[in-house]
């Protein structure tokens, strides 16, 4: 998410909304929260799952057990606060599982039943990167005999949903919940975790249900449509979720060039996001000179660039 930043001659302030790289899943936009998400795709509280360890074929994508870093999401109601600027160090709740800390840390937001806002928050940090995954056996094993792994699932009447987790410590107490110690741990890049979901008999994934209220549900028909509006590489995303560096801004404007997904807010509509070319976004800068840059994402991690930094963008309007 980004903000066009306009300078006010008293002051500097933002007032027109612009996503990049983000998806649309989030009605409400990153202003004033709206109660739309009644369309089928809405999240979903969590369930009381009944858990079994399925034989269900997966065939892991590099199940090592700590999983690369891959992408980001992040956007807001307004009434969120923002959020930081920086995704936090790593952090390894269990020794040799690295926690998805901002994945946790919007779990952890839910308190008893849980608000839109809160579950389409989840579902945006859950594309700021790895998931971590329950495989009845030992699942590097498994992999090197050439068999499909066996998930963790949950079933909701004649529903099952994939078992998946933000931590070591989330996956340990579903552990001790069930009982059953004969299973491994298998980090994932989000993005493969949701391909084979969609791609099965899944009716969505259950993320930390072992965790109280800090759990939830996401539908499958929500998941489907954060993977085809998504930037295929996630691009924006992953750079923000990663440690800052000198070519951190660089690399989100050349994905952005590239055409990773833009959105913004249009305001007098509910502040609905709605697709933004690239092309759009260059006249727009290059006809308003008071418009000094982008915030990107401020919902956290978010990132400001600047008009010299969007220079590539704005040759986009010549």
């Amino acid at each position: 998410m980004a903000l066009f930043s306009r300078r006010n001659k008293s002051d500097d302030r933002a007032d027109t909304t612009i996503e990049p790289g983000e998806q649309p899943v989030d009605p409400a936009g990153p202003s004033d929260a709206t109660d739309s998400a009644d369309d089928g795709t809405a999240a979903a509280a969590a369930p009381t799952p009944s858990v079994t360890i399925s034989t269900s074929s997966f065939r892991g994508v590099g199940a090592a057990p700590e999983a690369p870093s891959t992408p980001p999401v992040a956007a807001r109601p307004s009434a969120r606060q923002p959020g930081p600027m920086e995704a936090p160090e790593g952090f390894e709740s269990v020794p040799g599982l690295r926690d998805n800390a901002l994945l946790a840390m919007a779990l952890a937001e839910i308190t008893g039943q849980p608000e839109t806002p809160q579950l389409l928050n989840v579902a945006r940090q859950l594309l700021q990167g790895h998931v971590f995954l329950r495989v009845k056996g030992d699942a590097r094993a498994l992999l090197a005999e050439g068999k499909d792994l066996p998930l963790a699932i949950a079933t909701r009447g004649d529903e099952q949903l994939v078992l998946a987790y933000s931590s070591g410590q989330a996956l340990t107490k579903s552990v001790e919940a069930d009982g059953d110690r004969d299973t491994s741990a298998m980090g994932q890049p989000v993005m493969a975790l949701l391909r084979h979901v969609l791609g099965g008999p899944y009716a969505g994934i259950v993320l930390d249900p072992a965790s109280d209220d800090a759990r939830a549900v996401l539908p499958a028909a929500l998941l489907e449509r954060m993977v085809s509006e998504a930037d295929e590489q996630l691009r924006v995303k992953t750079a923000l979720s990663e440690k800052r560096t000198e070519e951190t801004a660089s690399t989100i404007v050349s994905a952005i060039v590239d055409g990773a997904p833009l959105w913004i807010a249009v305001l007098g509509r509910g502040d609905q996001p709605v697709p933004l070319k690239v092309e759009q976004l260059a006249k727009a800068l290059a006809g308003d000179e008071e418009l000094t840059g982008l915030l990107v994402d401020p919902a956290g991690p978010w990132i400001r660039l600047s008009r010299a930094e969007l220079a590539p963008v704005l040759t986009l309007a010549e």
